[in-house]
């Protein structure tokens, strides 16, 4: 059975103290053992929420990192920064940082590839445009995605990654892909991972689906048989909101 994964990414959200008091509510919560529930908060909060759920199974992943392991780049955080706080996921090819901060496939390759030769577990983002769609070329950029993502890795990494597919569409504009639609994807997902791997490591790999996912419309979405879980934005601000959602996905 894959694994089912909940994951809260706070953006440039919340300071110290909000931080903190959702952490707080958030390390409460009882879940099936099964059920992983990962925290994204920003880099400024990142040590802090690490101490707060220390006795919690609640995971916290960094929203980026850079591919290299020091330099001058202003602005920037290593991947030994964030391992020498107890920080050993990271999400990797958000929309936003492809489209607000111009990361190309080349970027995301690297720190892929850094990531994962440096003993980190990576939440891998991919997801078309909705110019893409509406041209009916949505399964023709996330195979070139995906391509990006899987022609140089090795089997045995594929423990260390997580894949989440958002449409880029369906990012904050409270517009969601049907179940029909994110289904379609996660199944043409598993069945590439098959032919370049094989099927039974396909079948394995959790893939989670981000884009407007609410309270409302989670449990819907969980139902179909390839959806593992969510990459949540703005619903996971709320601890009402995510709490719901991680209680929808124990009812799958």
């Amino acid at each position: 059975m894959r694994q089912k994964v909940i994951i809260g990414n706070w953006k440039m959200n919340n300071d110290k103290k909000e931080t903190e008091d959702l952490l707080l509510k958030l390390s409460k919560i009882n879940c099936k053992k099964e059920i992983k529930v990962k925290v994204s908060p920003s880099y400024v909060n990142l040590e802090s929420a690490v101490k707060i759920l220390e006795n919690s199974p609640i995971e916290v992943v960094a929203q980026n990192m850079h591919y290299e392991e020091q330099g001058a780049y202003t602005g920037e955080i290593s991947y030994k920064m964030l391992k020498c706080i107890n920080v050993n996921s990271v999400i990797i090819g958000h929309s936003e940082r492809r489209m607000i901060f111009s990361e190309n496939d080349d970027i995301i390759k690297r720190k892929i590839n850094t990531a994962l030769n440096n003993e980190m577990d990576v939440i891998i983002c991919f997801g078309e445009s909705l110019e893409d769609r509406n041209k009916k070329k949505h399964i023709e950029i996330i195979s070139k995605q995906l391509d990006v993502i899987i022609s140089d890795l090795k089997i045995n990494q594929w423990k260390q990654i997580i894949l989440a597919y958002e449409p880029i569409w369906a990012i904050g504009t409270g517009v969601n892909a049907t179940p029909k639609q994110a289904q379609e994807i996660h199944k043409h997902v598993r069945a590439e991972i098959a032919i370049a791997f094989n099927k039974s490591l396909a079948d394995s790999v959790p893939i989670l689906y981000g884009g407007s996912l609410k309270p409302n419309n989670s449990e819907e979405i969980f139902s179909k048989p390839d959806i593992d879980g969510g990459l949540i934005g703005g619903a996971s601000l709320s601890f009402e909101d995510f709490n719901s959602i991680i209680k929808s996905i124990d009812k799958k």
